[in-house]
């Protein structure tokens, strides 16, 4: 277990603003791709999904507000496959280093490009050899085990390449890289500050996930 982290059931949760918006998939769930790209386009989800280098990866879940889901099995398609695909197809500006994924609920996360082509970062359509629920992200989700859990976007349907750091829905709060490894919590004091900080927001934070599953 990484430092200041404790093993909790996966739960969905993230910024309070966002509990009431759990987006039902569209009959023909979409992808749009654009930014500092030379042909913005919009292609069907499952085109993405069909790219033959799909794999399955076990991994955990760390939430930056200290708790870890463990032991996850996800499904899907590696993005460094969608992203050699895409290339080809939109044109990225050379200079392009940063990738931001938004979600059918408008929360947006920004990926330093290199970290997005892990080969353990997928666009995850399974999780337990099973269909992704609405919670859990439905009809896919970014999974980035190397970075806390606010990297690993839901209902995941627009692509931006960029020329800069976009620092997301999270605003000054998020950390560009957010390595799980280096406890890259925040820009802002080292990660060990801000544990306890995180870790008291972490019940209230809950309550407002849990009236909206329970409604």
């Amino acid at each position: 277990m990484p430092p200041g982290q404790t093993p909790s059931p996966l739960l969905r949760f993230g910024l309070p603003e966002f509990a009431p918006v759990v987006p039902a998939p569209p009959a023909v769930p979409m992808i749009t791709v654009g930014g500092t790209v030379r042909r913005p386009t919009q292609l069907a989800l499952s085109q993405l999904m069909a790219l033959s280098a799909r794999r399955e990866i076990c991994r955990d879940l760390h939430c930056v507000t200290t708790w870890t889901a463990t032991g996850l099995r996800w499904s899907g398609v590696p993005f460094r496959a969608i992203h050699e695909f895409l290339a080809d197809l939109v044109r990225p500006h050379r200079d392009a280093r940063w990738v931001t994924f938004t979600g059918l609920d408008g929360y947006r996360a920004c990926l330093l490009l290199a970290d997005a082509l892990d080969a353990d970062v997928l666009l995850a359509d399974l999780l337990d050899g099973r269909a992704l629920t609405a919670e859990n992200g439905a009809p896919v989700r970014l999974v980035a085990p190397a970075q806390y859990g606010y990297k690993s976007v839901r209902h995941v349907s627009a692509i931006e390449y960029g020329l800069r750091y976009d620092p997301g829905s999270a605003g000054w709060l998020a950390h560009p890289r957010a390595r799980v490894a280096l406890e890259e919590r925040s820009r802002f004091l080292p990660g060990r500050v801000w544990r306890p900080v995180w870790r008291g927001v972490q019940p209230r934070v809950r309550r407002v996930y849990t009236r909206y599953r329970a409604s």
